[in-house]
């Protein structure tokens, strides 16, 4: 983002303004401030850091030349994956935007117009390449789709509740805020990118970073007041797994640096304003006759009110299966409270954990693939069965991927698929756990 500042020129015949030494001190300050801000977006200095991390540009002919050794990839798409980017999502062509990355996409597999090859890269430090790419793993949606019902599942489902609440109100404002300010990512080249999934999305705030500061420093700020454990290795590890996944979205060349700083920032913000509120919010949202009501229709008008953009972007998807998930699970833990039988940890607190013995860890593995498997069972089904309602409602076929863009169709199926896995997850995951002895 390069900000001038222009020297606006008086009228002709009119006075002179003479600025003061106070007025002088706050457009050096304001120009300064700019400087900062152009610097923290500039992709030369995401393309620094890859190359001080040994990610290099190899410079490539094709789109398709095979990798050597294994560590020369080509970060690109088919031509038929980059010409469906550049469609709206009623099969028409955009009008392209302010997103470098989503401009390009129609071209970028043909060598003979394209005016840039697109850039290979070589790998030269091997434990930062998989350092990096796991640590971005912690902020997909999957990884928190799997990582948060282990928490219900093995330790507390106090703490799952709490962090998918925080989880699904950071996450709509970031994936909001970034298709209302319509910032682009760093463009490539001069950055090597090493994900090609959300390219057409925008970059202003990091989501990622987001995601990955409320969910650690939440947990460790709402695990204090359940069990026992060292407060400053539980700050330590937030603060290391934060920093990694914040400096993944560097290294994979998907953020600037000042989308990452402000998506930290944001977050932080967010924590120190709503935790004080979780617990009333906690009593509420398990309590109140009409909580189920509300945690069902709110998140679905969200969604529906997500804002529009003038071509298709994964940030609308991915918000609506993330409130979908928050929507089910909190129907589902209000029935357990309903049922008496909520799974939550039994004070008084903080508990003392018990010890990691080879039987406790063998049972935590089984309700692990047992659970997991039971959520891609539930997915696979109302997926199967939403979609195809859906498409036979709107008279859509169910190959065409354009049709199953539009909000009619993508938003229904998805939350629809999505509340199902929270309320499988918080509802009946934990009673076949009793059933066969894991619990």
């Amino acid at each position: 983002m390069n900000v001038h500042v222009h020297a606006l020129s008086p009228p002709a015949g009119s006075t002179p303004v003479r600025v003061g030494r106070a007025g002088a001190e706050q457009v050096k300050a304001r120009a300064a401030m700019w400087g900062v801000i152009s610097y923290l977006q500039s992709p030369e200095l995401v393309a620094g850091f890859q190359r001080l991390c040994g990610l290099v540009p190899v410079p490539t002919e094709t789109c398709s030349s095979p990798t050597r050794n294994g560590f020369v990839e080509a970060n690109d798409d088919s031509m038929e994956t980059r010409r469906r980017k550049a469609e709206h999502v009623n099969g028409k062509p955009a009008s392209h935007d302010s997103n470098s990355n989503y401009k390009i996409d129609t071209s970028q597999c043909d060598n003979k117009t394209r005016e840039h090859p697109l850039p290979h890269y070589e790998v030269k430090n091997r434990i930062l390449y998989f350092l990096f790419l796991s640590s971005a793993m912690l902020g997909h949606e999957v990884f928190y789709i799997t990582c948060l019902p282990c928490i219900h599942w093995n330790l507390d489902t106090f703490l799952c509740r709490r962090l998918v609440n925080v989880w699904a109100v950071v996450m709509y404002i970031g994936q909001a805020m970034k298709d209302i300010l319509k910032l682009p990512r760093p463009p490539a080249p001069p950055v090597v990118k090493l994900e090609t999934r959300v390219d057409a999305e925008y970059g202003m705030p990091s989501t990622h970073a987001m995601a990955a500061t409320a969910i650690f420093f939440e947990l460790l700020l709402s695990a204090q007041e359940r069990v026992k454990f060292q407060f400053e290795v539980g700050l330590t590890v937030a603060a290391v797994l934060s920093a990694l996944v914040c400096l993944s979205r560097l290294y994979t060349g998907m953020h600037s640096a000042l989308d990452v700083i402000c998506g930290a920032l944001i977050s932080a913000g967010i924590i120190v304003v709503s935790h004080p509120f979780w617990e009333t919010f906690d009593r509420v949202q398990l309590h109140n006759p009409i909580s189920p009501a509300v945690a069902l229709i709110l998140p679905l008008f969200l969604c529906y009110k997500y804002p529009e953009l003038d071509h298709y972007s994964t940030t609308r998807g991915d918000t609506t299966i993330i409130l979908g998930c928050a929507a089910g699970s909190s129907v589902g833990y209000w029935v357990n409270e309903r049922l008496g039988q909520t799974f939550e940890l039994v004070g008084p607190f903080p508990v003392t954990l018990s010890p990691l013995t080879p039987t406790a860890l063998g049972h935590g593995v089984a309700r692990f693939l047992v659970g997991v498997g039971m959520l891609v069972l539930t997915r696979q089904v109302f997926r199967w069965a939403s979609l195809r309602a859906l498409c036979l409602v709107y008279g859509a076929s169910l190959s065409d991927i354009d049709a199953r863009r539009k909000k009619e169709i993508e938003v229904p199926y998805k939350f629809i698929t999505y509340t199902a896995i929270g309320l499988v997850n918080s509802m009946l995951v934990s009673r076949v756990f009793g059933m066969m002895g894991l619990l």
